[in-house]
C-alpha cells in the first residue's frame, strides 16, 4: 500500500515544538520512555495472553532490545509485546488528547527542568524522542494480526507523519531514531547527540532508568578486538539491566549486601547506609517502601530550593525523582523507593498534594522512619551519633511540622550539657535518669555555642545546686521550643527566662551562703537602689529585680515568661525578620561587692531633695551611680551575647572606673 500522509493533532504540533526547544536539558529520558512503553507492551500482552495464548506465537519470552549504528547515526528500541494495528498506531501516534495534553500544557512552567519531569506524568513519552531525533520511523504489528497487517509510521516531529502497510514478520514495534546532526555553530538545542552514539552510553542511560523494570533489556554483546585494538560489536544479545526490582522481591530472599549495593547505585556514593527498612504495606493503600538513613548529609540539605524525596515507581514502572510528598520535609535526608499499586501512571506533583493514597504514604513512610531511628538509637549508639550529627537538626524541624510524631521525636533529641559538654549525647530519658530529688523542670539554655553559654550568668546557681542544663546552641532550637514545651511529665523551662526557684533541690555545698534573714535585709536596703537605677535605665529595661540565681556575677539580664529571648532576638534581626519590641529584666545580685558598692554610692547621693517650697531639687542620682548602673546593664548584655547600643560610652565608664581603681 502507498504511503498515507495525515497531520498531527494541533495539541501534538505545540508538544513537539516544546520537546525539540525547550526540554533539551534533560534529553536523556528519551531511551526511559521507549524503555518504559516497550515493557508496558510487553505486561499487555500478557494479560491478554490469558485469555487467548495464541497471541504469544509460539513465543511467550518477552524481551525489549535496544541497538545503536553509528555510521547511520540510529538508536533502536524493539520489543516483542502486544503490538499497534493500524488504527492503534493512528490514535496512539497521531493525536495525544486522551493522554492529557491539555493538562500538560496547564502544568508547564517555563523551569526546563521540571516541565521535562512532566513528560512521563501525562503519556506523552513517546514524543520526547523528538528531543534528540530529526526522524522517527515506528514498524509494528499487533499479536495476533498478520504479518501483512504490519504498519509503518514516520514523522519529522514537523510536518505531521505518513503511514503505511508493510510485512513484519514478528509481532511488537520497533522504534527507530534518526539522531539529529551536530553542528559546530548551532544551539543547544542541536549539541551533544554524538555521545549518544556510544555502548556505554546507553548502556549507562538504561541503567540509571530502567534497571528494574520487569522485562529484560538486552543490547549487543561487545568484545575487545587485539588487532584492531578497539571494541567490536557481536551478533549475541546480553541483558544489561537486572530486570527484578529489589523491593519487589521477599526480605527473606535478599541479602543485606545486595540493600547495599542498591543503594549505592542510585545514591551515587561509596558510603554505606546506616540503617534501613522494606515493608510491604497492605490496607487502605497497598505499596512497598525500601528506606534508607544516609551516613553523610548532601551538601544542599539545607537548600530549600532544592528537591529532596524519595523515587517513586507505580508498578515498577519508574515515574520521578525526588518526590517529596512522600515524606514530611523534616525528612529529606532519606533515600529510597517507593512503589505503589494504587497510583495512576500519568500522575502528576500537583496530583501527588493532592491525594488521599500519598497522604497515607507518607504517614506511613514518616512512621516508618521514626522506627527505624529509634531502632537505631537503642542497638546502634555509635552509628546513632553519626547520625544526629549530620541530620540532627532536620530532626528538630520536625516539632513545628509533624505534631503526631511530638513524642517520637522528643525521644530522639540529643544534646550537649553542663553534663556532658563534649558531644550531643544526652538525651531528654538521660536528663530526667539524674534529675535532683525536689526538681519539677528540665532546664535549658540557648545560644550561639557551647562556649558562648558554658560561663554564662544564668547558670552559676544551677552549677552551684549541681542541677544539669542543657545546651541548644542550634539556630532551630528557639524555633522547637515553641512546640516542645514539655516532656514526660515535665516543664522544659529556659534559664534565662522568667523567675528560677531552686529552693527545693538539693541543699548547696557552699556554707558560707547568706542565711534567708540576710538575703531579705539585702532586699530591703536594694529598693532604694533599685527605684533609683529605674530612673537611670527608663525604657531599656521592663523591671529591675533582685535575684537568687546568681552566685558569683554582679548582674544578668531575663526575659519575661511571655517575651522572646535576648537570643532569639539576634536570631530574628540577623535574618531580617521584624522582631517585637522587646524589654529585659535586669536581675542584681544582693550579695556581690558592685551591687553593695551601688547601695553605697545610692545612701551617699542622699534620697529625693526638695527645696522650701518642697519641689523635687534632686533625685539624688549621681553621675557615678548612673554610670555604674550603665555600666552592668551593658555588662549583663554582653554577658548574654547581645552588643551594648552605645559601645563607645560602655568603653568610656569602664576606663573611668578603670583610671579610678589604678589611681588608689
Amino acid at each position: 500500500m502507498s504511503k498515507e500522509s495525515l497531520s498531527f493533532q494541533t495539541e501534538v504540533s505545540q508538544l513537539l515544538n516544546l520537546m525539540i526547544h525547550s526540554l533539551y536539558s534533560n534529553r536523556d529520558i528519551f531511551l526511559r520512555e521507549l524503555a518504559s512503553n516497550a515493557s508496558d507492551a510487553c505486561d499487555k500482552l500478557r494479560i491478554e495472553a490469558l485469555a487467548d495464548d495464541t497471541l504469544y506465537e509460539e513465543n511467550s519470552e518477552l524481551n525489549i532490545k535496544v541497538e545503536f549504528d553509528e555510521k547511520a547515526r540510529t538508536i533502536t528500541v524493539t520489543d516483542n509485546g502486544v503490538g499497534m494495528s493500524r488504527d492503534e498506531v493512528i490514535n496512539n501516534l497521531g493525536t495525544i488528547a486522551k493522554s492529557g495534553t491539555k493538562e500538560f500544557f496547564s502544568k508547564l512552567s517555563g523551569d526546563k527542568a521540571k516541565d521535562s519531569a512532566l513528560i512521563g506524568q501525562f503519556g506523552v513519552g513517546f514524543y520526547s524522542s523528538f528531543i534528540v531525533a530529526s526522524k522517527v520511523i515506528v514498524k509494528t504489528r499487533r499479536a495476533g494480526l498478520k504479518s501483512s497487517d504490519a504498519v509503518s509510521w514516520e514523522s519529522d516531529g514537523v510536518s505531521g507523519f505518513s503511514i503505511q502497510e508493510i510485512d513484519k514478520k514478528e509481532r511488537g514495534t520497533e522504534v527507530k531514531l534518526f539522531l539529529r546532526v551536530s553542528k559546530s555553530d548551532d544551539n543547544d538545542t542541536e549539541k551533544g547527540f554524538d555521545d549518544l552514539l556510544s555502548h556505554w552510553k546507553i548502556k549507562e542511560i538504561i541503567k540509571r532508568y530502567s534497571d528494574h523494570i520487569g522485562i529484560p533489556i538486552s543490547m549487543k554483546k561487545r568484545e575487545w578486538d587485539e588487532k584492531k585494538s578497539a571494541y567490536i560489536e557481536l551478533d549475541e544479545y546480553e541483558v544489561v539491566t537486572k530486570a527484578s526490582a529489589l523491593w519487589t522481591r521477599s526480605k527473606q530472599d535478599i541479602k543485606e549486601d545486595e540493600y547495599k549495593e542498591f543503594y549505592k547505585s542510585f545514591a551515587n556514593g561509596v558510603d554505606e547506609p546506616l540503617s534501613f527498612t522494606h515493608n510491604k504495606v497492605e490496607g487502605r493503600s497497598e505499596y512497598i517502601q525500601l528506606l534508607y538513613i544516609p551516613s553523610k548529609a548532601p551538601f544542599d540539605l539545607y537548600d530549600r530550593q532544592q528537591r529532596h524525596g524519595l523515587k517513586l515507581y507505580i508498578k515498577r514502572v519508574f515515574i520521578m525523582d525526588d518526590a517529596e510528598q512522600l515524606l514530611p520535609n523534616y525528612l529529606r535526608f532519606v533515600q529510597g523507593v517507593v512503589d505503589s499499586s494504587d497510583l495512576p501512571l500519568n500522575i502528576s506533583r500537583e496530583i501527588l498534594q493532592e491525594s488521599r493514597d500519598i497522604k497515607a504514604i507518607r504517614e506511613g513512610c514518616a512512621k516508618r522512619t521514626l522506627t527505624l531511628l529509634t531502632d537505631l538509637m537503642k542497638n546502634k549508639p555509635e552509628d546513632y551519633k553519626i547520625f544526629w550529627n549530620e541530620f540532627g537538626q532536620c530532626i528538630k524541624e520536625g516539632f513545628g511540622e509533624d505534631i503526631s510524631n511530638k513524642d517520637k521525636l522528643a525521644n530522639l533529641l540529643k544534646f550537649k550539657s553542663t553534663y556532658d559538654e563534649s558531644e550531643p549525647a544526652v538525651s531528654l530519658n538521660d536528663y530526667i535518669s539524674r534529675m535532683k530529688s525536689g526538681q519539677d523542670n528540665i532546664y535549658v539554655i540557648t545560644g550561639d555555642s557551647v562556649q558562648a553559654v558554658k560561663h554564662s550568668p544564668h547558670l552559676e546557681i544551677f552549677k552551684k545546686k549541681e542541677v544539669e542544663v542543657l545546651y541548644l546552641t542550634d539556630r532551630v532550637d528557639e524555633w522547637m521550643l515553641n512546640f516542645l514545651t514539655e516532656f514526660d511529665g515535665k516543664s522544659i523551662q529556659s534559664v534565662s527566662k522568667g523567675s528560677v526557684d531552686l529552693q527545693k533541690i538539693g541543699s548547696d555545698k557552699n556554707k558560707d551562703k547568706p542565711s534567708d534573714e540576710s538575703i531579705k535585709d539585702l532586699e530591703t536596703k536594694a529598693q532604694p537602689v533599685i527605684e533609683k537605677a529605674k530612673k537611670v535605665l527608663g525604657q531599656k529595661v521592663k523591671d529591675i529585680r533582685i535575684t537568687n540565681r546568681l552566685t558569683d556575677s554582679a548582674c544578668c539580664l531575663v526575659s519575661d515568661d511571655n517575651d522572646v529571648s535576648g537570643h532569639l532576638e539576634r536570631l530574628l534581626k540577623s535574618a531580617g525578620q521584624n522582631v517585637p519590641d522587646r524589654k529585659p529584666i535586669l536581675e542584681l545580685n544582693p550579695t556581690h561587692p558592685i551591687v553593695a558598692a551601688l547601695i553605697k554610692e545610692s545612701d551617699a547621693g542622699g534620697g529625693q531633695i526638695v527645696g522650701p517650697d518642697g519641689s523635687q531639687v534632686s533625685d539624688g542620682v549621681s553621675t557615678v551611680f548612673s554610670d555604674l548602673v550603665s555600666l552592668l546593664f551593658d555588662q549583663a548584655l554582653l554577658a548574654e551575647g547581645g552588643q551594648p547600643d552605645d559601645p563607645a560610652s560602655f568603653v568610656r565608664r569602664l576606663n573611668g572606673f578603670l583610671l579610678e581603681g589604678l589611681s588608689k
